[in-house]
């Protein structure tokens, strides 16, 4: 996974496509938070936040 994230940083620096690193961030955020809103016991403070 580590090794993806170091590619994908390279990538983006060396193409000069460094606005594409908050987009990925969030869509990485979404989905961590739908994973977790899934019926985890994390799940009622997500609902809050909404």
């Amino acid at each position: 996974m580590i090794e993806l994230i170091k590619d994908l940083w390279c990538f983006m620096r060396e193409r000069k496509k460094l606005w594409m690193a908050p987009i990925i961030v969030v869509m990485l955020l979404l989905g961590a938070l739908i994973v977790l809103g899934q019926g985890s016991a994390v799940a009622p403070f997500i609902y809050t936040l909404f």
